[in-house]
């Protein structure tokens, strides 16, 4: 990315090299590869340099729009400082029920906008249902033939679902965003030779892929 200057004001953002007019001069699109950095910066074209100190993930945060400053010969971009998303949802207020906001069949109360703790809820519910789903055959067939279930797969499924209790109740009792984005960090608990990557807020237990494709085969 490259920034246009002249008489010290940022005029043009160029994303991708191009052919461009300079004064009364044209300068074709290879200049940006062929030519050297002071070359360039003579007829006012430089490279931006991204200052990512503000930059957030945008999974957890909102942020701003970007800038672009000149000084000292460097074009910077750069964001403001970002804005956490709301952790807890955002209900229908009385104030909205008097300015005719609340949707029909809504009510004060209700959730307006859902919070990340229950969206992230919403989606380990997914992934559990997901993952029980490779077994829920055994359930079936224990219904309808009275097959034995197998203790593994009992196990298992007992499992994923007190990891799913341990996880929820660590995401509701999250005091803010920041709290929830580093249940969500994974940081090495290993060595920098043997790295293990792991996050607090721990993994739900997967059924292993051959053990799967055996099940499948006796299905």
């Amino acid at each position: 990315m490259y920034a246009l200057v002249e008489d010290s004001s940022i005029t043009q953002i160029i994303t991708n090299p191009k052919a461009m007019i300079i004064g009364d001069v044209r300068y074709p699109a290879k200049i940006f590869s062929l030519w050297s950095k002071s070359e360039l910066n003579a007829i006012g074209i430089y490279e931006v340099v991204t200052d990512s100190t503000n930059f957030k993930d945008e999974k957890w945060y909102i942020n701003t729009n970007e800038s672009f400053a000149f000084a000292d010969n460097q074009v910077t971009r750069s964001w403001g400082t970002a804005t956490a998303k709301a952790h807890a949802d955002t209900l229908w207020t009385e104030e909205d029920k008097t300015d005719d906001k609340i949707p029909e069949g809504k009510d004060v109360g209700d959730v307006a906008v859902k919070g990340l703790k229950t969206v992230l809820i919403e989606q380990l519910k997914s992934q559990v249902a997901n993952e029980l789903s490779k077994t829920d055959w055994y359930i079936t067939r224990n219904t309808e033939k009275s097959t034995a279930i197998p203790s593994s797969i009992s196990t298992h499924r007992d499992s994923v679902r007190t990891k799913q209790a341990e996880m929820e109740t660590a995401i509701t009792n999250a005091s803010d965003t920041p709290a929830l984005e580093t249940l969500y960090t994974y940081v090495n608990t290993g060595t920098e030779e043997n790295p293990v990557m792991e996050r607090p807020l721990g993994e739900l237990p997967i059924l292993e892929i051959w053990c799967y494709q055996l099940l499948q085969q006796e299905m």
